[in-house]
């Protein structure tokens, strides 16, 4: 038997008509896509301005395009409490401007949120550490674990890792345990 695609919800096992065809993406689809993104946005823009003036912090929003992604960043003020320990206050707020965005636009959406240049910070230091893990581990051929990370530090790892020669990684565990294991290429 094969499996059911959960998002192709009409789909079943013994379907032999689906018809599969590749999309070619055209200018007119990075227009709507470069639209629904400066949307986004502005949409989590409005919410963090208000969000701000209700917590009475003072903080300037900047909004940018980040590759497939809207990026929105807080700078200014005396922002460590929307910071909160290791970031955990960040990642809620992040998650509930998503949650904003997508109520407004109809689309979830994956908004890159950054207060005080945290993240920023956060994926040079990153970078760093994974950078030493491959060194280490392309020299002594041993997988090394590193500690536990969230989605976004995850992704900074791996991206380092994959261009790094002689070492590949892995995640391993469940959230909160999920962590990157750096390993030597076979």
């Amino acid at each position: 038997m094969t499996a059911v695609d959960p998002a192709l919800p009409d789909a079943d096992e013994a379907s032999a008509d689906a018809v599969v065809e590749d999309v070619v993406a055209d200018e007119e689809d990075d227009e709507a896509v470069d639209t629904l993104l400066v949307r986004e946005g502005d949409v989590a823009g409005d919410y963090l301005e208000r969000l701000l003036d209700i917590l009475d912090v003072d903080g300037d929003i900047d909004l940018d395009v980040e590759g497939d992604r809207a990026s929105v960043a807080v700078v200014g003020g005396q922002l460590k409490t929307l910071i909160g320990p290791d970031g955990a206050t960040l990642e809620a707020l992040q998650e509930l401007t998503r949650l904003a965005v997508a109520q407004a636009t109809g689309v979830r959406s994956r908004l890159m949120l950054d207060i005080g240049g945290f993240r920023a910070k956060r994926r040079a230091d990153l970078t760093a550490l994974a950078t030493e893990a491959a060194a280490r581990v392309g020299q002594s051929r041993q997988p090394e674990r590193l500690a536990a990370m969230n989605p976004f530090e995850r992704k900074v790892v791996h991206d380092v890792i994959a261009g790094s020669p002689g070492v590949r990684s892995e995640s391993e565990g469940e959230e909160p345990n999920r962590r990157v294991v750096v390993l030597p290429d076979a």
